[in-house]
């Protein structure tokens, strides 16, 4: 049965591009509008459509306040669209959510289709109200990040300043922190220090690499979706494939 699909954005031509995109496939029958958080409660109320691409940042009601308006165990299927929040992004990851960076690739676009597509023929919409009540419960008590980190180091102790390193490089069970001073080893895996750091300042731009934005003085992009990047130290920094999409929301612009 063809999916009635339901796109919320304060913009027109948001709006507009996403309905060309769904017009493509077979499997999307009516869709619907609605142009700000308000339109959508009552359009979902009224029309209970299958999937809705929300609109994260719109005037009023954003797109979290129209979702705890209707209360998560009630929405359809979501797929978030956002701009340049990356606080919101690292959510949505944690949470294992669906989301669109603008502007929308087609590519990137098809992708979450599939996922949302294969997910409500799997569960029917249960794990979606589950994994969106999980990022409202993020999103309401955002993470205490670290402001500096103690190395030890040479039978002492040495407090860095997180804002002045410029890049953080992996090391087996070790991170090696790069400051305009030199650098330090730290006693802690990757995953578990990003998690510490605050994701609008501190970008994993690899699976090695996590790089401070504030440092980087120019972008490059090279194949597959890569970027060469320059900080303002000199340092060159190579990010992976699967980054991509965030270094993408990083070189544009959210208008």
């Amino acid at each position: 049965m063809p999916l009635t699909v339901l796109l919320v954005d304060d913009e027109p031509l948001a709006r507009e591009g996403l309905r060309i995109l769904l017009a493509r496939d077979p499997d999307i029958g009516a869709i619907f509008d609605a142009k700000n958080g308000n339109e959508a409660v009552s359009a979902i109320l009224e029309r209970r459509p299958d999937l809705v691409f929300l609109d994260v940042q719109m005037p009023e009601m954003d797109g979290f306040a129209a979702v705890r308006e209707i209360g998560a165990e009630q929405m359809p299927a979501v797929v978030f669209v956002t701009a340049h929040d990356q606080y919101a992004i690292q959510a949505f990851e944690i949470n294992a959510i669906d989301y669109l960076l603008k502007p929308v690739t087609e590519d990137r676009f098809a992708k979450a289709l599939v996922r949302v597509k294969s997910r409500l023929a799997a569960s029917g919409g249960t794990d979606t109200n589950r994994q969106i009540l999980s990022l409202l419960e993020t999103i309401a008590s955002p993470t205490r990040y670290l402001k500096r980190l103690a190395v030890r180091t040479a039978g002492k102790t040495v407090l860095v300043d997180v804002g002045e390193i410029d890049w953080i490089e992996a090391a087996e069970n070790y991170v090696q922190l790069h400051t305009g001073s030199g650098g330090h080893l730290l006693h802690v895996t990757m995953n578990t220090l990003e998690k510490s750091l605050d994701p609008d300042t501190f970008l994993r731009i690899h699976r090695s690499v996590i790089v401070n934005v504030t440092c980087i003085r120019e972008l490059q992009p090279v194949m597959h979706g890569e970027y060469a990047i320059t900080l303002v130290s000199g340092a060159r920094l190579q990010s992976g494939r699967n980054y991509s999409e965030r270094l993408k929301a990083l070189a544009g612009n959210p208008f």
